[in-house]
């Protein structure tokens, strides 16, 4: 049930200012805010009849809460084009629980791109404090493409859906002719369809939910690939941005495959700290008592498993899923020196941990809860990753594939760990050309950025690259913090910061650094291990997702 009618003022305002700004191909804020001349009035029109619509709510499933609710809305295919086909958009709720203390909406993104956001309600739930639960109205939705929403599918089988691979010269025409074949695919399952899966077009479903329920700003969580989006939707839509809280940053100025190499780039400086880190345990580890030897232990196995590959439990380890597993693990240096430590044991024929080597045991591609519902496609994970990261910016995929040989061969001299996976050929090479033009971010917007300083994903950089594009925004950085995503950690700095901007929507006064403790290591742990949740904000189960 919405908080308040669409009164003829209402309706009026969000029609003049909603169609014009969701109608437009431009990227400043200026003209994605501006009515346009060119804007025919048979689109505003049509979404009037969008922004009428009234949500029928119900429990989502047999044996979830009461309180947490689920509905279908209709939005546009296209949105140059709305009185044209439509799709569906799944979302759900929970009501604030105190209504009379009740401040508006709060959407959030798990990540992805292709991430299921429609039971994130219940997980933001489950870390928000109560006073921040009798703000809002908890509000998820599955991204267009994805899950519930009329999700897309390129009919990939599973392994056409391991996508990081190792740059060799004898393989690189196999993955010329993947990478073509999975472009393939997708244009002739999702036809036309594929162009309109993107960020700004997702960041305008938002903005049409927001009217739908009659709000006239949105407050936000966004993990990873959500910050993203979440920047977007500021981007678009200035004026209706209220709290956005931004956590582990993604650059827009690298979407997407700037951002996939960073994984590269950002997996050396992590290396170096764990070959120290290893160095001064020697007495307990065993795998060297300076860097330099540290490093030649390892490397030393990456050659063993490539001549001969390393059996553990049944399964074998190549050199490939060694730097691979290892790209990942050394952010935490701890659980990478165990588990170089079992890898030295399993080389030698010796017993060893399986579940220690779990991040060596291969670099298959990953899905997630999207997919897991029986009438979701079992490749909608993949195939909304890349109608979103090849469509959103085209123009950053180069469509000559001895360019993509010449950039793996280059960034694995310069990134050994991982610069041929990250730089390797993509589907993106044989993509359609995107719909709009890239988004352009360099505005004021007051939005919080969250951000470890030792995060696989989105590393430090990237955060600050997104900082320095938001000008009005402000951030905080959890020095020593390990992995993806942050809040909550358990950390009074950290958290309570985050809760005092949702509660009050105050920003710091100025930037703001936490320092990790135990309990905040411990909890990204928890988070990493935890699966259970549907949605939840957890993308670091997914090592070759944002």
């Amino acid at each position: 049930m919405r908080r308040r009618s669409l009164a003829p003022l209402l309706a009026v305002g969000v029609t003049a200012m909603l169609a014009p700004a969701l109608a437009t191909s431009t990227a400043t804020a200026a003209a994605a805010a501006t009515p346009s001349a060119a804007t025919p009035s048979a689109a505003k029109g049509a979404l009037d009849r969008y922004v009428q619509q009234k949500p029928q709510w119900k429990r989502c499933q047999a044996g979830s809460p009461a309180k947490f609710e689920c509905a279908k809305i209709k939005v546009p295919l296209d949105y140059r084009a709305p009185e044209g086909k439509r799709i569906d958009l799944a979302i759900s709720r929970i009501k604030s629980t105190a209504p009379g203390k009740r401040h508006g909406v709060l959407l959030s993104n798990p990540g992805g791109p292709g991430g299921s956001g429609l039971y994130m309600p219940l997980g933001m739930q489950e870390q928000l404090p109560k006073s921040a639960q009798q703000k809002y109205d908890l509000i998820g939705f599955d991204p267009r493409g994805v899950g519930q929403s009329s999700p897309v599918s390129c009919g990939l089988e599973p392994k056409e859906e391991t996508w990081l691979r190792p740059y060799k010269k004898e393989t690189f025409d196999k993955d010329v002719a993947w990478a073509r074949d999975v472009a393939k695919k997708c244009k002739k399952k999702a036809g036309d369809r594929l162009r309109h899966i993107t960020t700004r077009n997702t960041a305008r479903d938002m903005d049409l939910l927001r009217a739908i329920l009659g709000e006239k700003k949105i407050s936000y969580v966004g993990y990873s690939y959500g910050t993203y989006l979440g920047t977007v939707y500021t981007q678009l839509f200035p004026g209706r941005t209220d709290r956005f809280v931004l956590d582990s940053a993604v650059d827009p100025a690298r979407a997407w495959r700037g951002m996939v190499q960073w994984w590269a780039e950002g997996a050396e400086p992590a290396f170096d700290r764990w070959t120290e880190w290893a160095a001064g345990r020697s007495g307990k580890y065993g795998l060297g008592d300076t860097p330099k030897k540290v490093d030649r232990t390892l490397w030393d196995l990456v050659a063993q498993a490539n001549e001969k590959p390393i059996k553990v439990e049944g399964r074998t380890v190549t050199g490939d899923d060694i730097r691979s597993g290892m790209r990942q693990a050394v952010y935490t240096p701890k659980e990478a020196t165990e588990g170089v430590v079992e890898l030295k044991k399993a080389a030698a024929g010796k017993p060893a941990s399986g579940k220690k080597l779990a991040p060596f045991a291969g670099s298959e591609g990953t899905t997630g809860a999207a997919a897991a519902a029986a009438e979701v496609p079992s490749d909608n994970v993949s195939a909304s990753f890349w109608s979103v990261v090849c469509g959103d910016n085209s123009a950053a995929w180069s469509r000559n594939p001895e360019s993509y040989r010449r950039d793996a061969i280059k960034d694995k001299g310069r990134y050994p760990l991982y610069g041929d996976f990250a730089s390797n050929i993509k589907p993106c090479a044989f993509w359609g050309k995107s719909a709009e033009p890239a988004t352009k971010v360099n505005h004021k917007a007051a939005a919080l950025i969250v951000q470890n300083e030792w995060d696989p994903q989105t590393p430090l950089p990237s955060g600050q690259a997104l900082h320095a594009d938001l000008k009005g925004s402000k951030m905080v950085t959890v020095l020593g913090g390990e992995g993806h995503t942050v809040y909550p950690n358990g950390n009074a700095c950290t958290d309570g910061t985050v809760n005092t901007y949702l509660l009050t929507g105050k920003l710091p006064a100025k930037d703001v650094t936490c320092k990790a403790t135990t309990d905040s290591h411990a909890q990204a742990r928890k988070n990493q291990k935890r699966d259970l949740l549907p949605g939840s904000p957890l993308p670091q189960r997914a090592p070759d997702r944002f």
